[in-house]
């Protein structure tokens, strides 16, 4: 029988350079999109996945992180006297328990395998979920979710993972499949954003996974891999290396990319047609502003 995952680390200290000059002083995972912030998209798929330890790497200049999970008195109390109760939830459900939340620093950049060994000492030895809060999943069932349900089956390490055009596996860790089971594949290996021509498939690895705590004892071990980072890629390879079981799950959802501009921007567009008070408005909008483009061509 698995052990049930109820710890996740969320790696946040990058420093979001390809949204300067916003994140000068905002940290990324703050920016919003439609009215709620980038971690709490991660926060609440996480929570619906059964996750109770919430484990932040972060960096310096991330204070506005940390307070984003604090209470706000003064604002619940003003919320309350104006009797909008609504809002008042919508906050509250923005606050972590006491103790729920850990932040452990991220003094070096030296790539995503590292951030997570960072965590080592709180995940101890416990199977374990990673969640990047750049990669939103619009989804029924919360990717997280589909992979706690799946892992329960299965044990090992899980890799949520998608199909993506073969000029942008350079961009990805891909999955080398020995066995294709439908929504789920069992690995032969993975490689860290190789080549076109040297790709094993066009199966990509994104930012979610379920991971055993043999994953950070092969950080323990890591020496810097593609891009001169420790490759969290890496030390899931040499799990199936050393004869373990890695499944990618073909999640069933929709992933945006809300590390890059282009991304951000896509999900804006879909999360505010996906809301019912904006929808219609926002629709309108959109048409006529098709319009316009068309007929200036």
């Amino acid at each position: 029988m698995t052990r049930k995952v109820t710890k996740a680390i969320f790696p946040v200290a990058g420093l979001g350079t390809r949204f300067l000059p916003a994140t000068k002083s905002v940290p990324k995972e703050i920016m919003t999109l439609v009215d709620r912030p980038l971690i709490q998209y991660a926060i609440d798929e996480a929570r619906a996945a059964g996750i109770k330890e919430f484990i932040f790497v972060t960096s310096r200049g991330k204070g506005a992180l940390e307070d984003y999970f604090d209470t706000a008195p003064g604002l619940e109390a003003a919320l309350r006297k104006k009797g909008k109760l609504d809002l008042l939830q919508e906050l509250k459900n923005t606050n972590m328990e006491s103790g729920a939340i850990a932040y452990i620093r991220q003094h070096q950049a030296l790539g995503l395998g590292h951030a997570v060994w960072c965590a080592r000492r709180l995940i101890a030895d416990e199977p374990f979920a990673v969640i990047l809060p750049d990669d939103v999943i619009a989804a029924e069932k919360p990717c997280l979710q589909q992979m706690t349900e799946a892992y329960a089956e299965t044990g090992g390490c899980m890799v949520a993972a998608m199909e993506v055009p073969a000029d942008r596996v350079s961009s990805y860790g891909i999955l080398d499949v020995k066995e294709d089971r439908g929504s789920l594949v069992q690995a032969a290996g993975m490689v860290e954003k190789p080549e076109r021509d040297q790709a094993p498939s066009n199966l990509a690895v994104i930012g979610r996974y379920i991971l055993t705590p043999d994953v950070l004892r092969n950080l323990n071990r890591m020496k810097q891999g593609s891009g001169g980072e420790i490759q969290l890629t890496d030390a899931i390879a040499e799990e199936i290396a050393n004869g373990r079981d890695v499944f990618g799950l073909r999640f069933r959802g929709q992933r945006f990319d809300c590390g890059s501009k282009a991304g951000f921007l896509q999900a804006t567009v879909a999360f505010g047609l996906a809301r019912d008070d904006l929808r219609e408005e926002f629709a309108d909008y959109l048409t006529e502003l098709i319009a316009l483009q068309n007929a200036a061509q």
